[in-house]
């Protein structure tokens, strides 16, 4: 954050966030009839995945058939363990 803007911000210029620190995947709080996530959950077990993962499945292919694909989306991560660093 540059000294101009953190004055204009009322912010500290060691207060800024570092984006390296940021989580690289977005966290999101979804209510869901419980009949719905039911569905969900075997529909991902079926395709060995967790329910998390079959939803960004879903999600992704309607913004597919949408149209709507970002074009700076990232492939979704293979199945498994991450490989060890």
């Amino acid at each position: 954050m540059t000294d101009a803007v953190a004055e204009a911000t009322g912010a500290a210029a060691d207060d800024a966030v570092d984006p390296a620190a940021q989580p690289r995947r977005k966290s999101l709080l979804v209510r869901l009839d419980p009949a719905v996530y039911d569905a969900l959950a075997r529909w991902a077990a079926d395709t060995f995945h967790s329910v998390n993962a079959q939803i960004e499945i879903v999600l992704r292919e309607a913004l597919r058939q949408a149209g709507r694909t970002p074009a700076d989306m990232k492939p979704l991560r293979r199945p498994g363990r991450p490989s060890g660093a």
